[in-house]
């Protein structure tokens, strides 16, 4: 009995050694696949590093100035991204953003230099209030949607709107090198609300703006390979869709007084019932007690 306790102890951590190997084989190897973006997984990654909130055209120079160092400086190569259709689905605090995005290249810039590795990186900058689950977007990379996502900024998913900052998601797309020249991706990103300030009508607006969209590609050139990122911020996006609103239902201000009343009444008569409670039943045990006697 001893000496089978003894097997199984020691399968057991023989077990979770190659485990733990395994687990370091696959992060080096995440981290490898990334390496050419710089010292970061992530492009947004080095911007929380050097900010605290998210502010859009400090994160749009941000794009312009850091990422344009690995740029395209081809001219050939000049891909042409389009947003073809945007759409808030869902009901309720809990909705999915779903878009469509075509990447073009120019045949010329295919004829002449052979694509190794492309894969498409989506920056949503979320406005106030709204927010994303970082466990889903997991759930969504091991379903294979993206070959990678995260979220940044402000990952508080119990603060109200009053108190959070912004967000932002980025997530990686691997793409087809065998495709000729078009790229079509089709994704959603689901997204929660936050408990929303007071207003005056009972709604508040939230406005999504374009993602900042970016290709990146290992391009085989001269018996060696060079690393393209092409920033959609730099050139535009084309785009044909309208700016996508929820209408969050908030408070009213002028209730504010009302709904305190009745909350402060609430709270007295609840606490005064519980104290009611409590001398009864200390009565019937007394009583009891002294029937038993």
């Amino acid at each position: 009995m001893e000496h089978q306790w003894f097997r199984a102890l020691l399968y057991l951590r023989l077990g979770f050694i190659l485990s733990l190997l395994a687990r370091i084989g696959y992060c080096k190897h995440t981290s490898s696949s990334f390496s050419e973006l710089g010292n970061h997984r992530y492009v947004t990654e080095e911007y929380f590093q050097k900010y605290d909130t998210l502010i859009d055209h400090v994160f749009q120079d941000f794009i312009s100035d850091e990422v344009s160092h690995s740029s395209n400086k081809n001219q050939t190569f000049v891909p042409k991204l389009s947003i073809l259709q945007r759409q808030l689905i869902g009901e309720g605090s809990h909705r999915r953003l779903t878009s469509s995005i075509r990447i073009e290249i120019n045949p010329e810039a295919l004829s002449k230099l052979y694509f190794h590795l492309c894969k498409s990186i989506i920056i949503e900058r979320l406005p106030s209030g709204v927010f994303a689950d970082p466990f889903e977007l997991q759930h969504l990379t091991e379903r294979g949607v993206f070959s990678d996502a995260s979220v940044f900024g402000d990952t508080d998913l119990e603060l109200p709107t009053v108190r959070a900052n912004r967000s932002v998601v980025e997530a990686h797309m691997a793409l087809d090198p065998s495709t000729k020249n078009v790229w079509d991706l089709n994704f959603e990103i689901p997204l929660h609300i936050r408990y929303p300030p007071l207003g005056n009508d009972g709604y508040t607006r939230v406005e999504f703006g374009s993602p900042d969209l970016l290709l990146y590609c290992n391009i085989e050139r001269d018996s060696s390979y060079q690393s393209l990122i092409f920033s959609s911020t730099n050139d535009g996006v084309g785009s044909s869709f309208d700016a996508i609103v929820w209408d969050v239902p908030s408070g009213i201000v002028k209730h504010t007084k009302f709904v305190s009343v009745v909350t402060f009444i609430s709270a007295v008569i609840g606490a005064f019932a519980i104290l009611m409670a409590c001398v009864f039943y200390s009565d019937v045990s007394v009583y009891n007690g002294s029937k038993e006697s």
